[in-house]
């Protein structure tokens, strides 16, 4: 363990906790979030490396107390002896896993893109299902959804749905998912009951706020449209829609999904914002020749990440090479089944190449 870099976050987390408690910053919104947010990250280390202080000071005590002439409180102290070892050894691994360097991207909200790829209507359908088992999964973590934009098929499901993920580190759970996913089943559209192979993609960036990157006026687009769809009076009538561009690379993005014209210009651009922000991380993890996480990739669409196989209730993830019977429970929003598999392989990989440099 690193001692000096535990004891420094130690007495930070003290400082912390007299800053909370300073009615000067109890007053200040701004500095008691920022504060509020640092011990949080702090804590399950400092708890973790103070629980294992406690252990380290009982063993020369227990050690003492192993010698005693009195068997039993003997046979008892060399059991405690043992299981403060153990306990320490399992405090190592734990705070080696916390002080792995951190994705900066972790805590933020995500805007999630759907689409049907491969297979026509099945793989519509199939976007459908995997739009079902984020919104279950989101449900379960006391997510957010917000439905940015979609293309409902005429079969069912969507050929393309965007939406937006908020809640607390979205972005850590979710970063696994960019990719092709592909299903293995009988469509409800065949009618010789043959099971066919179709695939949809999966695309999620973490999102970009002013601070990440700032769209320029001078850059920008901006034309208003008349809502189509649903909505009432107002559609057809007013210029409520929107479409932001970016004309450095031509890029849109419209939205429509308001009534009101300032708020659908708001959506629009913090999507393209996005989704731009998305292509600079790209850019600059091709120019280091890295990927923000080792079993992330690069969030290519056409990169097969997962199969999910109907007839024999199973999901596989080609990352890690990973199967599972469990095809059912995922499916329904119980994704941690794979995604936590992912996040232990990724750390086992990280903690690898720590060691390497060390």
């Amino acid at each position: 363990m690193v001692r000096d870099r535990l004891d420094l976050m130690d007495k930070r987390y003290n400082e912390l906790n007299e800053l909370l408690a300073d009615p000067t910053v109890v007053c200040d919104v701004k500095k008691l979030l920022e504060y509020s947010k640092e011990q949080r990250q702090l804590e399950k280390v400092v708890v973790l490396y103070r629980e294992y202080n406690k252990l380290e000071d009982s063993i020369p005590e227990l050690k003492e107390m192993s010698k005693e002439n009195d068997p039993e409180i003997s046979e008892m102290a060399k059991m405690e002896l043992e299981s403060a070892h153990e306990r320490m050894k399992e405090i190592e691994e734990e705070i080696k896993v916390l002080l792995l360097p951190k994705d900066p991207n972790d805590e933020k909200d995500v805007i999630v893109e759907i689409r049907g790829a491969v297979g026509g209507d099945e793989a519509n359908i199939f976007a459908g299902d995997l739009f079902r088992m984020y919104t279950k999964y989101a449900e379960s973590k006391g997510w957010k959804i917000t439905v940015y934009d979609s293309m409902p098929s005429d079969m069912g499901g969507y050929s393309q749905i965007s939406f937006k993920v908020s809640g607390e580190n979205v972005y850590s759970q979710l970063k696994y998912e960019s990719g092709g996913h592909r299903v293995q089943r009988i469509p409800v559209t065949e009618a010789n009951g043959r099971i066919q192979t179709s695939i949809a993609t999966v695309l999620v960036m973490p999102e970009a706020q002013e601070i990440d990157f700032k769209l320029e006026e001078k850059d920008i687009r901006i034309d208003t449209f008349c809502s189509s769809g649903p909505g009432g009076q107002g559609v057809n009538t007013t210029y409520s829609a929107v479409r932001v561009t970016y004309i450095p690379t031509g890029e849109y993005v419209a939205c429509q999904i308001h009534r009101s014209q300032h708020e659908n210009k708001a959506t629009a651009l913090e999507l393209l914002r996005t989704r731009i922000y998305e292509r600079m991380l790209e850019a600059e993890n091709e120019k280091t020749g890295a990927t923000r996480q080792a079993l992330i990739g690069h969030g290519e669409r056409s990169e097969k990440i997962r199969t999910y196989n109907y007839p024999q209730n199973r999901v596989t993830d080609h990352r890690i090479g990973f199967t599972i019977n469990r095809l059912d429970a995922i499916i329904d929003g119980k994704l941690d089944l794979v995604i936590q598999e992912l996040i232990n392989e990724n750390q086992k990989r990280l903690l690898s190449l720590e060691s390497e440099q060390e």
